[in-house]
């Protein structure tokens, strides 16, 4: 079976942003890859594989269905850390498995307390605390019933992390924001210690706190989009900036690389409308290459008329309303260009380049959005 598109994932580009990531934390500080929504649209088996390749041996996952997928496709029995939702008929499962889990309300960690008693087993938990964020995580005001909990229940619970998560630390608007909540989990820190409640790793730090706020980088960080070859905002880019080398003033690489063929060529004459409704009438004569990805493969409505890819080395533009399953360039200014020859939706061909970034403004989507939209059904190639 042969795909209308597919995506190729550079291992090389992944491990240049491990090691520039590694340069910023230091020799000990855990990595681990963030690989929720579908490792950021890259693919959980083909980012499992290169980062255990690239000696990454931790992964946080959103859900328990993204957790047994890693757990599915690890090779090396990476620890694997579930950050959001699991449901309480599989919390056992995830406990004989080892998977430990963000336990954020007194009702997951009675379950976890009462399953552990259960099974025999210890149930692996990283607490996770409100600082700020208001999402999920234990207010300040629970802190002595929290306490109490923990030290009566140690023999159930493997205290594997104390955690939080930093409200817009990719934006320099939230700078005061980022630094009451660091003051918070601090707080909380200094609280548990004094109770003799030691936890195995304190970690806080998510891709854009590990760039802009050392302070936050603990015993394991969090890297999501910044693995991937993205900063989290120009923002980010801009404060690490002065302190990048001359040579390298962006040692962050894109592993993806999106790429379709020419379905075939079509010829309009002026005063023709292109596609579905009258968005786009011919104002000359014109060629067409037609290429079998639409907005059902995560190319976007709003590309219409806007959106533009490579062939031949040469910049297209998208012509008419994209469709389900196909979009239409306009190739008129180019020669030699037949059916089966490489598009380039997203990535580099010859020496120009479709970036992500791009790519989302011109669809008002960021980067995140744009990459997790990728339908799970694109096939992707590891590319060493």
């Amino acid at each position: 079976m042969i795909a209308t598109s597919f995506l190729e994932i550079s291992a090389k580009a992944y491990r240049q942003n491990i090691r520039y990531i590694r340069s910023e934390i230091g020799p000990k500080t855990i990595i681990s890859a963030v690989v929720k929504g579908n490792a950021y649209g890259h693919g959980i088996p083909q980012m499992v594989e290169i980062a255990e390749k690239a000696g990454i041996r931790h992964f946080s996952t959103f859900s328990s269905d993204e957790a047994w997928e890693v757990f599915r496709h690890s090779k090396k029995k990476s620890q694997i850390m579930i950050l959001g939702m699991l449901y309480p008929e599989e919390m056992g499962d995830l406990i004989k498995a080892g998977i430990s889990f963000y336990v954020y309300d007194f009702q997951r960690l009675e379950l976890a307390i009462n399953l552990s008693k259960k099974l025999g087993i210890p149930a692996k938990i990283h607490i996770e605390l409100e600082t700020g964020f208001h999402r999920t995580g234990f207010e300040w005001s629970s802190r002595d019933r929290l306490s109490k909990i923990l030290l009566a229940e140690s023999d159930s619970l493997e205290l594997e992390g104390l955690c939080t998560h930093y409200a817009g630390a990719e934006s320099i608007s939230n700078y005061v924001r980022v630094k009451n909540q660091i003051e918070v989990y601090h707080k909380f820190r200094e609280y548990f210690t004094h109770k003799g409640i030691v936890f195995h790793k304190y970690h806080t730090a998510c891709s854009a706190a590990t760039l802009i706020f050392p302070e936050t980088i603990m015993d394991m960080v969090r890297i999501g989009i910044a693995g991937y070859g993205f900063w989290p905002t120009k923002e980010t880019f801009y404060a690490k900036l002065n302190s990048l080398p001359k040579a390298n003033k962006n040692p962050l690489k894109r592993l993806i690389t999106w790429k379709s063929t020419v379905m075939s060529i079509k010829s309009v004459k002026m005063g023709e409308f292109i596609g579905y409704g009258n968005s786009f009438m011919a104002l000359h004569n014109m060629r067409l290459a037609i290429v079998p990805v639409g907005y059902g493969h995560g190319y976007s409505r709003l590309l219409s008329n806007q959106g533009q890819v490579l062939i031949g080395g040469q910049y297209c533009q998208v012509v008419g309303t994209v469709m389900m399953n196909a979009i239409a360039l306009n190739i008129t200014k180019l020669k030699n260009i037949e059916v089966g020859d490489e598009v380039v939706l997203i990535g580099k061909q010859k020496n120009k380049e479709i970036t992500v970034a791009s790519f989302s403004e011109s669809t008002q989507q960021v980067n995140y959005e744009m990459l997790t939209r990728l339908p799970k059904d694109i096939p992707r190639k590891i590319i060493p």
